[in-house]
């Protein structure tokens, strides 16, 4: 799941408000220039933040494709390094610079800049799915022209051409964004609100002992994570799984396996996100799956392997792709829509004949009439926006198609003349519902771009890569619109937003591809379903491209016919939310969070339940508390479960394999081993 489509997951609030004399309390405190806003500390913490986040994203990326927002993680964790490290030099009366909140959000901005890469990079999407082991495992008979090899020295190439323009793209946009218009950018606002509770005197007393909780759950996910190494049933022992409860066949496939990411992940994900892959994993591997294998020899061929596209897998991935497209299509419309009449709305003010407000508006209160000083006072030229997006799209148009031959240099160009227009729509779309259409832009070049090239010339690779181009353009583009907005609220120069977001997105660019890389190296069989990284998007990305330039008429009997009621039910599934209000929507399951396990299986949901029935747990017992520190424990948990895959990705690439193998048999398998 990518960095748009962990909104729809894990969604911000939808409205929130600042404190109205919040600029009042740091009225005192002098504002840094935006140069020492940009200091060495914080991009050193920022890198070794980057580092630890790429290990998570990329292993939620290649397991479940669920990745939550770890914003609040990275403000938290970056207060306290910095808090740490000026309170040390203070100490020896070496510290120059006070710790202020413009640098804590620079911190932000850069470690989000950079972590993103790891969702709009499509290490588990796009990329993976122009791979030869996807194109096997989806029985893709067009040939080696629809796939390619991976090398690290190209992944981080294209990286570098295409990740850059959707930044210069919303510069010249961001005083209409922000301070005309008025978005609210419920992200970027909460990021903000968080920052600057930090640096109040109570707000620096909780966030150490929130620092500590994630600390101490830090310690224990690292820990459980080498127990589990230690004595785990790999395949050398004739196992596949850390000892798990629950049932693996076929017809049931729920389990529980201990995992303390997505027991994290649970507790930080909404109820009914929790709630809505169980109802998918119900659904599916409990009900359609088992009926849908009974028809084998009617509706598919006998002989056909279950991993096989022709057979039942081919109801899996697409049915996944119909909900996927279905609730991709309804939101795309509505927020679509959102955006024409806001934009109908905001362009039919008329103020002494002038369509916008003018520079001169008179703020309403001391905190904005503060963060208009300061958020105009450090312009950024619109010179440099426009050269900068027009050299980097010349690079673009000439380099891509030296690196994806499918793609000629005109089908670049246009994305390019596209693209500013669709950025500015997901940028403004986003600020109004913090929803960001990014995949769903990708999904379009993917069908577009594929159908133009055709089977026979690389259509299927040619539209991945379009999706990459188009996904990265407008996510970037969206993601710093929000850093924007958490810029103005807490006093940050545009001018630093804009660098930080540089030079995380330079980090992300090496960042990303060399942690994927590891994943890549250390487990050859990643992206197949029976895998430890199963990557479900890279199957179903490489499908998506496949209908695109082979059409429905390869799918098994009735799949097109399902496909059509599951897509129409998403759509309706959405429209009834959004018809019977807040009260009731939030009982009304998640169509994208249902395709999930319809594809994977239900073991990752009974995990992510077992979070939100810890939370809540806890709320019922400590609601103050819980709120507090959740966030917190679940952060530890996920970073600490996510900083093993480090070193056990070097054991299995140098390959060690566990000491100790460890099982759990049932009664009556332990009698038919003898036992």
């Amino acid at each position: 799941m990518n960095r748009d489509e962990e909104k729809a997951v894990n969604p911000s609030p939808l409205e929130i408000e600042d404190e109205p004399t919040v600029e009042r309390v740091f009225a005192e405190k002098e504002v840094p220039t935006w140069q020492k806003q940009l200091t060495v500390r914080a991009f050193v913490v920022s890198f070794i933040l980057s580092i630890l986040f790429a290990f998570i994203v990329m292993k939620l990326n290649l397991t479940t494709g669920i990745i939550p927002s770890l914003n609040v993680s990275a403000g938290l964790l970056g207060f306290f390094f910095v808090k740490t490290w000026t309170k040390f030099m203070e100490k020896f009366g070496l510290l120059k610079q006070p710790f202020t909140r413009q640098e804590n959000t620079v911190i932000q901005t850069c470690v989000v800049a950079s972590s993103g890469i790891a969702f709009s990079g499509g290490f588990g999407s796009y990329i993976l799915g122009m791979t030869e082991i996807i194109s096997k495992a989806a029985d893709d008979k067009t040939g080696p022209i629809n796939t390619k090899s991976l090398s690290l020295g190209w992944l981080i190439g294209f990286l570098f051409v295409v990740s850059f323009l959707g930044l210069f793209s919303v510069v010249p946009l961001r005083k209409i964004m922000v301070i005309d218009f008025k978005l609210s950018y419920p992200s970027g606002t909460a990021t903000a609100l968080l920052i600057n509770s930090f640096h109040t005197p109570k707000g620096a007393k909780l966030a150490k002992k929130q620092v500590k909780e994630l600390g101490k759950f830090f310690s224990f996910s690292f820990l459980w994570g080498v127990f589990q190494w230690f004595f785990t049933a790999g395949e050398s022992c004739g196992f596949s799984n850390f000892p798990t409860f629950g049932l693996k066949a076929f017809e049931h496939k729920f389990y529980f396996d201990f995992s303390a990411t997505y027991v994290g992940v649970g507790m930080i994900c909404p109820y009914i996100i929790n709630i809505s892959l169980l109802v998918g994993a119900i659904l599916s591997w409990g009900i359609m799956w088992p009926l849908i294998n009974t028809r084998k020899g009617h509706w598919y061929r006998k002989d056909l392997d279950d991993s096989a596209l022709l057979g039942l897998q081919g109801y899996k991935v697409f049915i996944s792709i119909a909900i996927i497209l279905g609730d991709g299509l309804y939101n795309f419309v509505m927020v679509f829509s959102r955006t024409l009449i806001g934009l109908y709305k905001q362009f039919s003010k008329k103020d002494n004949g002038a369509v916008l407000p003018s520079d001169d508006t008179e703020p309403k209160s001391f905190d904005e009439e503060r963060r208009t000083l300061y958020f105009l006072q450090d312009r950024i030229p619109n010179w440099l926006a426009a050269g900068g997006y027009i050299t980097l799209a010349v690079i673009a148009i000439i380099t891509v198609p030296h690196i994806f031959h499918q793609l000629k240099w005109y089908h670049v160009l246009i994305m390019y003349i596209v693209a500013p227009i669709l950025a500015f729509c997901n940028a403004y779309g986003c600020g109004l519902t913090d929803w960001s259409l990014a995949s769903t832009y990708g999904k379009l070049g993917i069908f577009i771009i594929g159908g133009w090239v055709g089977a026979s010339q690389g259509g299927i690779v040619a539209g991945l890569a379009a999706c990459g181009v188009m996904m990265n353009i407008v996510s970037t583009a969206a993601d710093l619109s929000q850093d924007f907005k958490t810029g103005y609220l807490t006093l940050a120069s545009p001018r630093s937003m804009f660098v930080s977001q540089i030079i995380g997105t330079l980090m992300g660019c090496v960042i990303s591809p060399c942690v994927f890389w590891i994943f890549y190296k250390a487990f050859p069989d990643l992206g197949t379903k029976d895998s430890q990284y199963p990557a479900p998007y890279g199957a179903v990305y490489r499908s998506m491209a496949s209908i695109g330039v082979l059409g429905v008429g390869s799918l098994p009997k009735h799949c097109l016919t399902l496909c059509a009621i599951f897509l129409v039910a998403a759509i309706v599934i959405n429209a009834i939310k959004d018809l019977v209000g807040k009260r009731w929507a939030k009982y009304i399951p998640i169509p994208m969070a249902m395709a999930i396990p319809f594809y994977l299986g239900g073991y990752f949901a009974i995990d992510m339940c077992v979070g939100s029935l810890i939370l809540f747990l806890w709320e019922k017992r400590n609601k103050a508390k819980a709120d507090a520190f959740a966030p917190a424990v679940a952060s530890g948990l996920i970073c600490g479960d996510g900083i093993w895959t480090l070193p056990s990705s070097l054991l299995a690439l140098l390959g060690v394999n566990p000491p100790m193998c460890m099982n759990f048999l049932s009664r009556s398998q332990a009698a038919k081993m003898g036992l």
